[in-house]
């Protein structure tokens, strides 16, 4: 699966693809960057792919450079656990300096409608407190915070519970104000 993320044409736009077993070692790495204390260990990414009647993840990536052609670089990836009724977005995280891109919102979007072709009827996921521009993006979608747990990362910070209830007809609630 390729989906390319771009709605400017003279941006580098993203391009969505199946995360595969190869990627691992690069996500890892990507992953400690992103989350430091709270990064997953290799083990996990592994566990996790090798589970795919429940699991799907995905990498957004940017060409590397200007020359067409050249190799492209994850600048984001996710990952989505379904067991029906019930979808978790188990993780989402894009590279600081390609934030307000879309990318997030791009694989929120394809995770959202993986979810709902596996059946699901509602779409659970947990934010950190200290992350207001996550939160704001899942409000954005329909998210409520339901349940708070505290001190829930090695950091000291809280895990914000967020669920989407799909069963009410889910829309996207981005605008042109939200993309810039």
């Amino acid at each position: 699966m390729r989906k390319n993320t771009g709605s400017d044409p003279d941006s580098s736009p993203a391009v969505l693809r199946d995360m595969v077993a190869t990627d691992i070692d690069a996500i890892t790495a990507l992953d400690k960057m992103l989350f430091g204390v709270d990064s997953w260990p290799r083990e996990m990414f592994v566990a996790e792919l090798s589970q795919p009647e429940t699991r799907r993840y995905i990498i957004a990536e940017l060409p590397s450079g200007a020359v067409p052609g050249e190799k492209m670089r994850a600048a984001g990836y996710a990952g989505l656990m379904c067991v029906p009724p019930i979808g978790d977005i188990q993780t989402i995280g894009v590279l600081a300096e390609y934030e307000g891109r879309g990318i997030a919102r791009a694989m929120l979007d394809e995770l959202i409608a993986e979810a709902v072709r596996r059946g699901a009827e509602d779409i659970m996921l947990e934010v950190s407190s200290t992350n207001p521009r996550a939160q704001k993006l899942y409000a954005r979608y329909g998210f409520e915070h339901i349940h708070t747990r505290r001190k829930y990362y090695r950091d000291g910070s809280d895990g914000l519970i967020m669920r989407l209830q799909l069963a009410s007809g889910h829309t996207e609630k981005t605008t042109e104000k939200d993309l810039s």
